[in-house]
């Protein structure tokens, strides 16, 4: 379920009048436009008040031809400017230090939330306030980003607060309730993001928002409308949480089945299988098992070893920046490296025939391992080589886990993806600042290897139990 697309189908139902049905009572919405502009034209005559710049002098509801859609009898079309008042915001001077530290927030794009905005990190002076743009802008007031990737973010304020010039906010509104517009203004997402253009810095302006048409309900409809819509996104944001619970869990199913895997939980064990120790004495004759004995946490046919003793490590390949071509060897880094496997990348990079290494080119089989990184997340990360790749080497950032009799990889692939090999890596690599995995730290990570036809019944089952997983995984992200 695209639960995006289905919040965006609620909100055109809700616009287009679909959502809930009419009631004959309601004082249609043109009617309310109406005496709220002859209020304000008695309260103007009065001087209680001065006449906003975009009022019109007299009480007539304009009249819109060419409306994006048809709406209801009782509702009408206006614009933003006619149902609320709006303004910018402005920085202060950066290099003027007085301005800020103050007691009045003052919220960039990036603090806006979708939501009601409880915290503004940042705050500014009364006198910045006084030497600058920004205006304070009431509780209650609805924001909208208007610059660059933020463009349409929204927010409403839970305390009076100022903003930069990257949000507009309206301040008041009498004929349209604040979550019906704060609602509509999330249902012109795209519609705002497409009249930013596509430029480096995309933005629209103020007098883009005010000029924008919104189809009015009447206020009793409004909240109608109101509450329908929160109804039906409180059960999304259901539906999403139990989407991200399973994803969780299925996370957590996936490493419980590699535990079971590597401690002879998973597949029976078959006393006719050929011990471990002799399939290890042909891959190396002077095989000796660990000094620690045989655990007994593993069924006695399995034999400890260190990855040493069934495979090698090799290193990748340094260059230097002016070596980098359009064509040759490509090298791989980090970030060829994803969900288990080796990928190809947007910006692969290639260096010169005259790098070529034969061992480090990659080949079916291999296990790539992340050892250099600033990120304690990635470091161990590993992708396997499921096939020959030709004139491809592994930078200097990586390692080559090569396996020394290839019937091994399967079983051995596994081992590289459990929490076990992941929790000894992290201790291992830590760094002031970058991470390394050195050669000996993955030479000496003791591992407990099954009999070999032990190892392809373990393989095949988990290729089917992460199978029926992996459907799971792909019906949630529908």
């Amino acid at each position: 379920m695209d639960t995006k697309k289905l919040r965006q189908k609620i909100l055109d139902l809700a616009i287009h009048g679909k959502l809930v049905p009419q009631d004959p009572n309601d004082e249609p919405a043109s009617v309310l436009l109406e005496r709220i502009k002859a209020e304000k034209e008695h309260l103007v005559k009065e001087g209680k008040i001065k006449r906003s710049k975009k009022s019109a002098k007299t009480s007539d509801t304009p009249h819109y031809e060419n409306v994006p859609f048809e709406v209801p009898s009782s509702w009408v079309w206006t614009t933003l400017s006619e149902v609320g008042t709006w303004q910018s915001g402005g920085t202060p001077s950066r290099s003027n230090k007085s301005y800020y530290g103050g007691n009045i927030p003052w919220l960039k794009t990036g603090d806006l939330n979708d939501g009601l905005i409880s915290n503004i990190p940042e705050s500014i002076t009364e006198e910045a306030v006084a030497n600058s743009s920004a205006k304070i802008n009431p509780t209650g007031s609805v924001l909208i980003a208007m610059y660059g990737a933020t463009i349409g973010k929204l927010g409403i304020l839970t305390f009076p607060a100022t903003t930069n010039q990257a949000c507009c906010a309206c301040i008041e509104y009498e004929v349209v309730a604040q979550m019906y517009l704060f609602y509509f203004l999330l249902s012109q997402r795209t519609a705002f993001i497409e009249k930013g253009g596509g430029g480096a810095q995309p933005n629209i302006s103020k007098e883009i928002i005010v000029n924008t048409y919104i189809p009015l309900p009447p206020l009793s409809e409004q909240h109608r409308i109101v509450a329908e819509i929160k109804k039906w996104f409180t059960l999304i944001d259901q539906i999403e949480q139990g989407k991200t619970d399973l994803q969780t869990t299925i996370k957590q199913t996936k490493s419980k089945i590699l535990d079971l895997a590597i401690h002879g939980k998973l597949a029976p064990q078959d006393p006719n299988d050929e011990p471990a120790i002799e399939l290890l004495k042909r891959i190396n004759p002077d095989f000796t098992p660990c000094d620690n004995g045989h655990s007994r946490k593993f069924p006695q046919s399995w034999c400890s070893v260190t990855v040493n003793d069934v495979c090698s490590i090799i290193g990748g390949v340094s260059y230097n920046k002016a070596d980098i071509q359009d064509t040759g060897i490509r090298v791989l880094r980090g970030g060829n490296i994803q969900n288990g496997k080796v990928i190809d990348c947007f910006d692969d990079v290639f260096i010169p025939l005259s790098y070529q290494n034969n061992d480090n080119q990659v080949q079916h089989g291999d296990i790539i391992v992340v050892a250099s990184t600033g990120s304690q997340t990635l470091i161990g990360k590993t992708g396997f080589a499921d096939r020959d790749i030709p004139k491809t080497q592994i930078g200097a950032f990586l390692r080559i886990v090569r396996l020394k009799q290839k019937a091994l990889s399967s079983y051995i692939r596994l081992i590289f993806q459990t929490d076990d090999y992941k929790g000894y890596i992290r201790n291992v690599a830590k760094g002031s600042n970058i991470n390394n995995v050195k050669n000996a730290h993955l030479q000496n990570y003791q591992i407990y290897l099954p009999p070999l036809e032990e190892q392809q019944r373990i393989v095949q089952k988990i290729e089917e139990l992460f199978s029926v997983l992996d459907n799971i995984q792909k019906a949630l992200e529908v």
